[in-house]
């Protein structure tokens, strides 16, 4: 037996570890399950009143015109070499200009970054790139090809490819939440760190644990565990999920926000109506138990991180506590009357605060 103040034997802490672990994963299935109930329950609700149209899926043929609008840039591919994945991007501005990198969330891709493709493009060689998975950037079969390690090197590989060695790194919802982790693995590759509506990923992994309101709101994360499932909850009612995650009162942008006009939810339906095109996405998702808590934590570049008070899947409070982990100067604003989908509800406002920012730290270094 171990001595009062001495180190717990090799084994006992074994034990422990393993414990721990186990609860752990049987946290997750657990919600994981009861994820999976609420849903079977909701679609039970839908075939029981309106059985014929629960199962219509009109996969959308041809991509609405403002896919291809040309004030937003042109479209263009790469092929990185290590992993031999192609991927689409969005690209605005001269070459040779400064790199600002754009990485969306789910379920969105290049196209929700449209207001900085034509705002910052003056400026910057500003990319607004498809996730590995997403839109037309290409999407490996099996779920261990979207763990977070490769997702960091996907970024990494792509500057390179693009002829770069260092961005601005602007990253929304789980593009922060790569972007958090681009800028602690290759802190010599991000200038300055822009991050919507995602917190440092430690925050969030500290956070979610202790509240239960967060647990729940986070719930997708949890039922995305499954396999096949969730993709077909998704295409019930011709994308209903969707379209209201965007136009909804719960979730979507709000009365006093820039709203989706039809075309843009008609892009939204192209992209993700396409056979086989949620499970990239959602992959994303069904790795993510196995790569946390994170080893390194710290953040050394300038950072700004913008907040929109009603977001429905994010609680404020992460916002501030995010502040302890960047070890360089921290930017904090709040946007009460915004939504999760921040760039896309405020736009105007949004691209002001990110000029300031940018300009700001300019002004530091010459000083």
């Amino acid at each position: 037996m171990a001595r009062p103040g001495t180190a717990c034997p090799q084994p006992a802490r074994r034990v422990m570890v393993a414990a721990r672990a186990l609860l752990f994963w049987a946290l997750v299935y657990s919600y994981c399950g009861v994820c999976a109930c609420i849903a079977g329950l909701r679609l039970l609700w839908s075939i029981g009143r309106r059985p014929g149209e629960t199962f219509r899926w009109v996969v959308r043929e041809n991509p609405p015109a403002c896919l291809n609008d040309p004030s937003l840039g042109t479209h263009c591919y790469v092929r990185i070499k290590d992993s031999g994945l192609r991927f689409h991007y969005v690209a605005a501005g001269e070459r040779g200009k400064p790199l600002m990198l754009l990485l969306h969330g789910f379920p969105e891709f290049w196209y929700s970054w449209r207001h900085q493709l034509r705002e910052f493009k003056s400026e910057y060689r500003v990319v607004a790139l498809d996730l590995r998975g997403y839109g037309e950037t290409d999407a490996p079969p099996h779920k261990e090809n979207y763990k977070l390690d490769c997702l960091i090197a996907d970024i990494k590989d792509i500057l390179e490819s693009l002829g770069y060695n260092k961005c601005v790194l602007i990253g929304h919802d789980w593009g922060g939440m790569i972007a958090w982790l681009v800028a602690i693995c290759y802190p010599e590759m991000v200038t300055k760190l822009i991050v919507v509506n995602f917190p440092h990923p430690s925050v969030f992994t500290e956070y979610i644990l202790r509240h239960p309101s967060q647990l729940i709101k986070s719930g997708y994360y949890f039922f995305f565990q499954m396999p096949w499932f969730p993709e077909f909850m998704f295409t019930l009612n011709d994308f209903k999920v969707l379209k209201s995650l965007f136009t909804s009162q719960a979730t979507g942008i709000g009365r006093k926000g820039c709203r989706l006009t039809a075309e843009d939810i008609e892009a939204y339906l192209y992209v993700f109506s396409q056979p086989g095109a949620l499970t990239g996405p959602i992959n994303h998702y069904r790795t993510l138990f196995s790569c946390l808590p994170l080893q390194h934590h710290e953040v050394i570049m300038p950072t700004l991180l913008l907040w929109g008070e009603r977001d429905a899947f994010m609680e404020v409070e992460m916002a501030e506590i995010t502040r302890i982990y960047v070890k360089n100067h921290f930017r904090l604003t709040i946007l009460s009357e915004a939504s999760h989908w921040l760039q896309q509800d405020q736009p105007d406002i949004v691209n002001k605060l990110i000029w300031t920012f940018l300009k700001e730290e300019t002004k530091r270094k010459r000083e």
